[in-house]
């Protein structure tokens, strides 16, 4: 039996949103200052990790959005997309469109977080499962 934090585990689900607030925030402030959808992702991953160390790897998939592989798959996707409205417009793709306070940026930087965000919490979530001696 591994010893617990009762104060750790009820404190969990409240941190997980703190953390993912704070992610979405550093998301968003990416575009004028340094951070985006890498360093955001990867305070997701911590909330994620957090909250599948303490309760388990399946309460942490259940907050989850989508499963692992499917956020992965939508960041990719999104990614991929941000690309598009550029060549529709006869410039070449990625070139990135600004439309007063709104960008393709913004999409792009969405993409990135999901997909951290999928695929290190598709690594995690198994090595929790594993049995280790």
């Amino acid at each position: 039996m591994k010893p617990h934090s009762i104060l750790l585990e009820r404190a969990a689900p409240v941190l997980y949103w703190a953390m993912l607030i704070i992610a979405l925030v550093i998301l968003l402030r990416g575009h004028n200052e340094p951070g985006g959808g890498f360093i955001g992702g990867l305070v997701a991953v911590a909330a994620s990790a957090l909250l599948a160390i303490l309760l388990g790897p399946d309460s942490a998939v259940r907050r989850q959005p989508l499963a692992p592989l499917r956020l992965a798959l939508v960041g990719v996707g999104l990614t991929l997309l941000s690309g598009l409205p550029a060549v529709f417009v006869g410039l070449p793709y990625l070139t990135h469109l600004w439309s007063g306070s709104w960008s393709t940026v913004l999409l792009f930087d969405l993409g990135v977080f999901c997909a951290v965000w999928g695929t290190l919490t598709g690594y995690l979530y198994p090595l929790l499962e594993a049995d280790t001696p």
